[in-house]
């Protein structure tokens, strides 16, 4: 699979503070690649300097697997920080603006980028009584213009109501499927990030901490009931003669998780006892994506 971002060593200071600090990032072409921490985690800053916005201070990028930045900077469309909207113009005024400012002499994308965003329908209306979540679709339309191939977007749904946010997850979704765009995400809005993305990177104090598939997320947030016996390897057996799990893992210093017989606590710790193997203790383990996340993230730190 074609890698559209790769980073290798990227590292950013700001005097003796470290923002980004030698991160490697894959984006492959399709993902929609979450990138997740808090507020002055380094998301912004990564995005900048892949956008061409800042300069890292070492690493290095590729984009569309080539070191030739100026030329494939061209395939990249961005919403890092809101653009200027001119709230006297409508979104169509609007996108002719931003069309001239990037050297595009015909306007025929105009209706084409409007109706993609849902936003064919505003007429003569002014940009400053559009919603927050009317703008943000305002402003990713800006971010087509040059037909990219590769969406970078700082925190999108930021503010947006719920009817919004649908919104904004929609168009994003579109985007991928249809138009085949790649998209790097950023926001603080975990659940949501859960809905669409197909890869995250979690970063915490400029340091991705890890990178991994969206199915994984599944696997590493399973609900289990967890054991902790004094012979993992009887207890094993028992489980699987005795009580029928075919679902269960043995891990280090007698602990199991067990995946297909969660309801039924009492029974396997009957069966067990009975049997001669002693539970020290017996546990619903397990995270939801909130929960994970946050963890990742560094906690409450």
């Amino acid at each position: 699979m074609e890698l559209v971002l790769q980073t290798s060593g990227l590292t950013k200071k700001y005097g003796k503070q470290i923002a980004v600090n030698n991160v490697d990032l894959n984006i492959e072409k399709g993902d929609i690649y979450g990138l997740i921490g808090k507020n002055g985690a380094g998301k912004t800053t990564i995005m900048k300097i892949v956008c061409g916005l800042v300069y890292q201070d070492q690493g290095d990028i590729q984009l569309f697997e080539s070191g030739d930045l100026q030329k494939n900077r061209k395939r990249i469309g961005c919403v890092i920080e809101q653009p200027a909207l001119y709230p006297d113009m409508t979104a169509g005024e609007n996108l002719i603006y931003y069309d001239k400012l990037i050297g595009i002499t015909d306007y025929d994308n105009v209706d084409e980028v409007l109706s993609l965003v849902g936003l064919k329908n505003t007429g003569r209306k002014k940009t400053k009584a559009f919603s927050l979540g009317m703008k943000q679709r305002l402003s990713i339309a800006i971010s087509l213009l040059g037909n990219p191939d590769f969406l970078i977007l700082d925190e999108p749904i930021n503010g947006l109501d719920p009817s919004g946010i649908r919104e904004i997850r929609e168009l994003l979704l579109k985007l991928n499927s249809e138009n085949e765009i790649t998209i790097l995400i950023s926001s603080h809005i975990l659940g949501e990030l859960a809905k669409i993305a197909t890869k995250y990177g979690i970063i915490n104090k400029g340091v991705l901490v890890d990178e991994f598939q969206a199915v994984e997320l599944e696997e590493r947030c399973k609900k289990c009931l967890a054991i902790v016996v004094d012979d993992s390897e009887r207890a094993a057996y028992i489980l699987k003669n005795n009580m029928g799990s075919a679902d269960f893992k043995v891990f280090d210093e007698g602990k199991i998780c067990i995946y297909d017989c969660m309801n039924i606590p009492e029974q396997i710790n009957r069966e067990l006892v009975e049997n001669g193997v002693l539970v020290s203790k017996i546990c619903m383990e397990g995270n939801d994506t909130e929960a994970y996340f946050l963890k990742m993230m560094g906690g409450n730190q």
